[in-house]
This record gives C-alpha cells, structure tokens and sequence, in this order.
C-alpha cells in the first residue's frame, strides 16, 4: 500500500511567528520591501536582463533542490532513500543536494529574500513554494523564464487546468510539482447528512462544530466560490463580501476556531463536524475513518499548486530544467503521486498507475481526489493571486477577523 505522510505543505498560521515573519505576513512581502524602497533600500524588482548567471551545468554536474519536509517518494525499508531522485541522478549523472527546508512559506521568503533582492547569488537551484508566493517572485522578477527546449515532457503533459494561471500566463515561470483542493472535509457518520454546498456551513446543526482556515490565501477563495464568484476575476468587493460573511458567522457562535494544518485533529476527534480542508489531507484520513468525507461544492473549488522555479542567478538552470521535465514522464509522475496522494499535475500518469499489479496502488488511479473526473474538473478553478496593492488592506481586515 502507498505510503501517505501527513502533508506540512501549507502554513501553520496559529503558531507564534518571529517578528520578521509576522511583518511579512501583515504587510504581504511586495508591499513591505516596496516600502523598504522609500527608506533608502534599493528597490527590490529585479530586471529580465539581471537575472541570470553563467550556466556551468554542462561541466558541472550538480544541483540543490529545496522543497518541503516529506514531499518526495522514499524507500518504505529506507526512508533516506528517494527512488525518483535516485533514478534521475543515475539515468544523467547530475548529483542533487536536496534540502527539506522549507517549512512555511513567508517563512522562506525571509530566508532567501536578502540574496535575491540584492542580485547576489541564492544559493538553489530550485525551489517548491505554494503559487499565492509564486505570484510574489513573478511580479518581483526574482525568478527566471525556463526554456521549454529542455522540457518536451512538460510541454506534452501539463494539466490543461494548470498551465496558464493569472499570475504566470503559459506557465513561463513556474511549473506545477503537486497540486491539490481546497474544499469541505466532514464527518458523514457523525453529522447524519450531506454537504454540498459552502453554505451548509452555515446550517443550525453545525453551530460552534466548523473551522475555517486561518491563512488568507488559504481560505477566501472556497467562500468566494460559495457566492457565485468567478475566482479567475474576482475583485476586491468580493473579497469584503466574504470577511462580512464571516463576521457575521463568527459573531453568532458559529465558527468553532480558524486553524491551520491542525484542523485535522478536530475533525478526527469530533470536535468539529465540517471544515475547509485539503484534499491530499483528507486521503490520509480516510484511511483510518471512511466516514470523513471530501467534498467539491456545487458552486465549486480552488485548485492550487505547489510550483518548481528557478531562482534568479542560479548556477545550474539547464540541470534544474532537465529535473522538473523528469518529473513530468507519466513514470515518474505515478510513482511520486502513489507517495504523497496529492492532485497529480500529469493526467497521463492516471494510466500508468491503472497498469500496476499491485490492486492499492492501481486503485489510486481511480480516486477523483488525485486525477480528477470529468464533473470535479468542471468545479475547479485557479484563484487569480492577491496584489501587493490590495495584499496591505485585505490582510488587516482579514486578520483582525480571525485573530491573528
């Protein structure tokens, strides 16, 4: 049977959190360097023609990958072990230093931010980070274009769904290394009914039984879509439609808590009967307990995407391009997604999984919550990014909503 680690890759914002960070997070990290710029610190855009450096990947075989903890295959007798990664270190000679540092987003962004926005060289090759922060490097020209020469596989098999998001048309910049849901977990046994609307919520007979979660880029998009809202062009009265919304559900007892990764932990205990949720966390869950359910609302909603980049100055861009193409052969893509359970940005490797002798594995080719069917694709949509203009104002209200 697959392995299905507990998933750390979306940020615990109930934590306490370093002043840095928490500067960061009040502000949005565009706007807080944008202001930095006024205070005699050198604007923090980088231009095209600064970004890269020379590329010694053709004598130097070798590149450093940072991703996040338990996000890649491992060997179920070694867990030191990377199949994948071993297999593409074999098949091209290129050594990879992987590095399992990136526990928070923001958190991330403190760490490489001084490098990048003073052109000096970061260190990595390549990064995994969540596409809300992606959008933050895009606009602030921190990364660099790939040359799809070097990425036929990506080319051919990229989820229609995922390549062209509003903060990087065509994908130019960013590659999707796992996708996922936002949508509603619940317990079917314990509430005695169906959800299927984000507006089931609100219903009496779960007052003080929900949970929200508390990071912005992690919850508005889900509500929105709960009001009918186009999430690819949603605009800012939608946004302040959704926080009076909440208010009002907070104000009359309703919402138990917001959380972050730990709303798990309600939803198994019973504490809670509905939440928003992920959907690779709910994979993980059902094993223990079929009765927790995962539902993509009628109204829809949001799929996002973890994305590999190349940050500006990297010293071995051809190899980091020629490691994101290897994961995107069908192969390949199987293997990683019978590890980790997420949404698998390669459809194709659907078939490659239904082929496998093992009937656990095989079955996984059929779960909607890893290749989406016809009627779930339908309900998916990429959210449009938060602006580092509307980031400043949307953060203090929604932040003084849930209390942080």
């Amino acid at each position: 049977m697959p392995r299905t680690p507990m998933t750390p890759l979306k940020p615990l914002a109930s934590a306490p959190a370093p002043s840095r960070r928490s500067l960061l997070r009040a502000l949005g990290a565009a706007s807080a360097l944008g202001a930095l710029a006024g205070c005699g610190v050198p604007a923090a855009y980088v231009r095209p023609g600064d970004r890269s450096a020379p590329d010694t990947s053709a004598t130097d075989k070798h590149l450093t990958w940072s991703n996040w903890p338990l996000y890649i295959d491992t060997d179920d007798k070694n867990p030191n072990r990377r199949p994948t990664l071993e297999g593409f270190e074999k098949r091209t000679g290129i050594s990879v230093h992987y590095s399992e540092e990136i526990n928070d987003n923001d958190e991330f962004f403190g760490k490489i931010s001084p490098a990048l926005m003073n052109h000096q060289k970061p260190g990595r090759d390549l990064i995994v980070i969540s596409d809300w922060m992606c959008a933050r490097f895009v606009r602030l020209g921190w990364v660099q274009q790939m040359d799809r020469a070097h990425q036929p596989h990506v080319a051919a098999n990229l989820d229609p769904l995922l390549r062209s998001p509003a903060f990087d048309p065509g994908r130019r910049f960013t590659v999707p290394y796992q996708s996922g849901i936002t949508g509603i977990a619940y317990d079917r046994r314990r509430l005695g009914r169906e959800i299927r609307a984000v507006s089931d919520l609100w219903a009496s007979d779960l007052k003080g039984r929900v949970t929200l979660l508390s990071g912005l880029d992690e919850a508005f998009a889900l509500l929105m879509q709960g009001n009918g809202v186009d999430i690819r062009t949603w605009r800012a009265a939608d946004f302040h439609r959704v926080c009076d919304q909440v208010e009002k559900e907070v104000a009359r007892g309703q919402i138990r808590r917001f959380t972050g990764n730990d709303y798990t932990k309600d939803l198994v205990s019973g504490d809670v009967l509905a939440c928003q949720a992920y959907s690779g966390d709910v994979i993980q869950l059902q094993a223990d307990n079929p009765d927790i359910r995962f539902v993509v609302p009628e109204e829809g909603a949001e799929l996002w995407s973890d994305s590999l980049m190349i940050p500006n100055l990297a010293a071995h861009k051809a190899n980091a391009e020629r490691l994101i193409d290897y994961y995107y052969e069908p192969e390949v893509a199987a293997e990683l997604a019978a590890w980790v359970n997420y949404v698998c940005p390669v459809p194709a490797a659907r078939e490659v999984l239904a082929r496998s002798k093992d009937e656990d594995t095989a079955a996984l080719a059929d779960n909607p919550l890893i290749f989406p069917d016809s009627t779930m694709r339908r309900r998916l949509a990429v959210a449009r990014d938060i602006t580092s203009t509307e980031r400043l104002e949307f953060a203090r209200r929604w932040n003084k909503i849930v209390g942080l």
